[in-house]
C-alpha cells in the first residue's frame, strides 16, 4: 500500500527524503504520525527513523529548511527540530533489550527497521511509511497494525507479557489508547496485564498523571477506568476509586454503586465540557462516600457528610498524584458544595439559601450547575425527569437572585480596611468577626448588597461593640 499521495501534502517530507538520499541513508516516517494519518486525526509531531545517525540527518535536514536550531541527545542518539507548530525528532533504528528489571530503561544498540518498529508498544504504533525513492511512500507494516486499525484493536507486536514486563507504562498506554480511540485491547494482553500489574511499581508518579490526565480527556473516560478495575490496575494506582467498587446489602436494603455512578457522572459531564479539572471534581465528588457509609435500621445506607469529608481529602489526592496545585481549590469546592443546590429544592427555595450557595460557588456557580445535572444518574424517566425539572427551578432562582443581588464574584461592600479606620482597630481577629457579621447580614437579606447599608450596619455593631454587647 502506497501514501505517497498523503506524503505530498507535507513538503518536509520530500526535503528530509531528499538529504536522507544525499547522505545514503535510509529512512522512514513512524509512529503516531503514521497512524494518525491513517484515522484521519490531528498531525502533530513526526518521528523519523533512519538507518544510520539520526543526528546526521537532523542537521541535514535542518539546513535544507533553513533552521539553525538543532536540539541533540548524544547519550539517546536522538536529535529534535523545532518547525512551525510541529517538532520533527530523528533517531537511528535500533534494537532493545531489559536487563534491569528496576528500571524501564533498556540497553539499546543499532537495528533494522524491522527491529526497532518491534521495539514499540502496540501493532498502531509499528508502522512506517517509506522515505526513499525506489519505493517511497510504500507502508512498512510487519506486525499488522494497518488490519488492527481496520479492527479497532489494541495489540502488541511481540508476545504481550514480555512487552509489558519490559516497560510497564504500556499497561497505562493501552488502556489510553483504548479509551481515547474507543478500540478493544487484544484478550491476550488483558490477560498479561493482569500478571504484570504489579511492575507497575516502577513507574514515576508523573508518567502515571500524565496518562491519567490523557484519559481525562477522551470522549468517555469510563472507558479507561472501567479497564483498570477489570485488568486489577485500579486499587493499585488509584485505591481510592478501587473501594468505592461493589454494592453492599443489608436487611433488604442495597446502595447504588458508587464507582459505576462515578464514571456515569463523568461520561455525563464529558458531554458538556472538555474542562479536566470539572471532570476531575466529577471524578472525585464521590470519594468519601466509601468512609461515610453507615447503615441504619429502618432507613438503609447513609453517606452523611460525604461532601464534606470528600473537599478535605482532594489536597492529599492532589499530592498523591502529583497533580497541579493551580487547580486544587477549585476541585476542592466543587466537591464540597457539589449536593447544595439539589438540596435547595428540599424545601421552599429561599434567597437566602441562593445567596449562600452563589457566594461560595463564585465564578465557579456554571460548573458546579454542570456538576449537579450530570450527577443525575438514576435509570427511571419520572425520576430524572422530577431532578432534572427541579434543577430548572433552582437555576431560575439563582438567576434571580443574581440579578437582584449580585452575588457572584461578590466582594463585601465594606472592607477590612474600612472597618479598621471606622473602628479603630488594628489587624486582627476581630476585624474579621465585624466582616463576618456583616456578610452574614447580606446573604439572609437583613440589608442589600450596598455600601451605604452596610456602613450603617457597621455604625450599629462597633456601639454593640463598644456597649460589650458584641464579640465579648
Amino acid at each position: 500500500m502506497n501514501f505517497r499521495h498523503k506524503l505530498d501534502e507535507f513538503p518536509v517530507f520530500r526535503i528530509v527524503s531528499e538529504q536522507a538520499g544525499r547522505l545514503g541513508l535510509k529512512t522512514y516516517v513512524v509512529g503516531g504520525f503514521v497512524r494518525d494519518m491513517m484515522l484521519g486525526r490531528e498531525l502533530k509531531d513526526i518521528d523519523f527513523v533512519t538507518l544510520g545517525s539520526g543526528i546526521e540527518l537532523s542537521h541535514a535536514v535542518a539546513d535544507g529548511l533553513g533552521i539553525r536550531r538543532v536540539v541533540t541527545y548524544e547519550n539517546f542518539g536522538t536529535a529534535m527540530i523545532p518547525w512551525h507548530e510541529q517538532i520533527l525528532e530523528f533517531v537511528g533504528a535500533r534494537k532493545e533489550a531489559y536487563f534491569d528489571r528496576g528500571t524501564r530503561r533498556p540497553t539499546v544498540a543499532a537495528g533494522t527497521l524491522e527491529e526497532d518498529l518491534a521495539r514499540r508498544d502496540f501493532t498502531i504504533n509499528a508502522m512506517a511509511i517509506s522515505l526513499n525513492p525506489e519505493d517511497y511512500g510504500d507502508l512498512m507494516d510487519p506486525f499488522g497494525g494497518l488490519s488492527d486499525l481496520e479492527n479497532r484493536l489494541i495489540r502488541t507486536p511481540l508476545e504481550p507479557e514480555t512487552t509489558f514486563d519490559d516497560d510497564p507504562l504500556r499497561i497505562l498506554r493501552g488502556i489510553r489508547f483504548a479509551t481515547q480511540l474507543q478500540y478493544q485491547i487484544h484478550p491476550d494482553a488483558i490477560a498479561s496485564i493482569g500478571k504484570v500489574k504489579d511492575r507497575l511499581a516502577i513507574i514515576s508518579q508523573e508518567r502515571i498523571t500524565d496518562e491519567f490526565l490523557k484519559i481525562l480527556k477522551s470522549p468517555k473516560p469510563s472507558v479507561g477506568f472501567t479497564l483498570m478495575h477489570e485488568t486489577g490496575v485500579l486499587p493499585i494506582l488509584y485505591p481510592e476509586l478501587a473501594v468505592m467498587v461493589g454494592v453492599e446489602q443489608l436487611d433488604g436494603y442495597g446502595h447504588k454503586d458508587t464507582f459505576f455512578h462515578t464514571l456515569q457522572v463523568l461520561d455525563n459531564i464529558c458531554t458538556t465540557t472538555d474542562d479536566v479539572w470539572l471532570r476531575l471534581a466529577a471524578l472525585y465528588h464521590d470519594v468519601a462516600k466509601p468512609k461515610t457509609k453507615r447503615f441504619v435500621p429502618g432507613r438503609g445506607w447513609t453517606f452523611h457528610g460525604h461532601d464534606d469529608l470528600g473537599a478535605r481529602m482532594v489536597p492529599g489526592l492532589f499530592k498523591k498524584h502529583r497533580l497541579p496545585g493551580t487547580h486544587l481549590k477549585f476541585v476542592q469546592k466543587l466537591v464540597r458544595l457539589h449536593l447544595r443546590p439539589i438540596a435547595l429544592v428540599k424545601d421552599e427555595i429561599t434567597d437566602s439559601a441562593v445567596r449562600r450557595v452563589l457566594f461560595e460557588a463564585g465564578g465557579d456557580i456554571e460548573s458546579l450547575m454542570k456538576l449537579c445535572r450530570a450527577d443525575v444518574t438514576t435509570k427511571s424517566y419520572a425520576r430524572k425527569t422530577r431532578y432534572w425539572q427541579n434543577y430548572e427551578r433552582v437555576v431560575a432562582k439563582m438567576k434571580e437572585v443574581e440579578e437582584k443581588d449580585r452575588m457572584r464574584e461578590w466582594e463585601p461592600p465594606v472592607s477590612g480596611a474600612d472597618i479598621m479606620e471606622i473602628c479603630g482597630l488594628k489587624p486582627g481577629p476581630l476585624v474579621g468577626k465585624f466582616k463576618t457579621a456583616i456578610e452574614e447580614a447580606i446573604l439572609e437579606g437583613e440589608i442589600p448588597n450596598e455600601r451605604e447599608p452596610a456602613l450603617a450596619l457597621l455604625g450599629k455593631l462597633k456601639s454593640a461593640w463598644e456597649n460589650g454587647d458584641l464579640f465579648r
